[in-house]
């Protein structure tokens, strides 16, 4: 199709993470332009918003050039951050700090007393998410009802996006977890535990969250053994695999096509599925 591709993968954005984030291989970079890969380092947090900007600024590139444009990948909200009008509110560490200080109860008093109507939008029971709302709160005078009211929080919700697109998503099929045991044996033959063990010092709060880096650490720090690291490697794998299919379910834009072991049948029935849809 010459078209050029923006990955959004949230952990391809880092350096020196090839085997396990399953990169596409150098050869195929040379031939085919790829955005958002290998742009930070992996002791470095990136922010979603921070993705929102690079890649919208990627995309606005390739309209001024008339690029055709592929965006692949797995990762919902990157996927949505650059096609969907999300709005990613302020954060500042200091104003954070002195909200975890505060005891777990106080903050949902705090929330509530600040937008009664929070519990609507916000579960109260998860900690995490009262302290990011809470934290909002503080830096925007904006409760979560207040921002769920707004006309991009809705149209989000609408599945409205801000530019046209056709989206297809490709089944993952009966055979998931079989298909997830090989990758990630395929991984570690290609040398994905070395791969970890290079990089063990190096992995920040967010990199080090990454499937198969997570579950590997461990066995590199002498913590657990290789059959155990496996194990919870392609449990994670594809435990992962079933979120993201979730996720994407949900989104009435996609239209799925089945599963093909062969990738030539997964070609074509893309092709086809592009072809209908540019007609219609």
């Amino acid at each position: 199709m010459d078209a050029e591709i923006i990955s959004v993968d949230s952990m391809q954005v880092y350096r020196r993470m090839d085997i396990g984030t399953a990169k596409p291989s150098p050869d195929l970079r040379a031939e085919i332009p790829h955005h958002l890969i290998d742009i930070v380092e992996p002791q470095d947090a990136f922010s979603v918003a921070e993705f929102q900007r690079a890649g919208r600024a990627a995309l606005a590139d390739a309209e001024r050039r008339r690029a055709a444009v592929i965006v692949a990948g797995g990762s919902g909200l990157h996927y949505r951050s650059l096609l969907d009008p999300l709005e990613f509110p302020p954060t500042d560490d200091s104003v954070r700090s002195e909200l975890e200080a505060l005891p777990v109860e106080d903050r949902r008093r705090m929330l509530l007393a600040a937008d009664p109507a929070a519990a609507h939008h916000v579960d109260l029971a998860n900690p995490r998410r009262v302290l990011r709302a809470l934290e909002i709160v503080h830096l925007t005078g904006e409760g979560p009802s207040q921002r769920a009211a707004r006309p991009a929080a809705q149209a989000v919700r609408q599945f409205e996006a801000i530019r046209p697109f056709d989206a297809i998503g490709i089944d993952a099929g009966a055979h998931l977890p079989e298909r997830a045991r090989q990758r990630f044996d395929a991984m570690l033959d290609a040398g994905l535990l070395s791969e970890v063990e290079g990089l063990a010092d190096d992995l920040g709060p967010t990199a080090r969250q990454a499937v198969g880096y997570k579950e590997l650490l461990p066995v590199v720090r002498g913590e657990a053994d290789l059959a155990t690291g496996r194990r919870a490697g392609i449990d994670a794998t594809t435990s992962l695999a079933g979120r993201q299919r979730t996720y994407f379910r949900k989104d009435p834009r996609i239209s799925w096509i089945p599963w093909h072991d062969e990738a030539a049948r997964r070609l074509a029935s893309a092709r086809q599925t592009l072809e209908h849809a540019w007609i219609s």
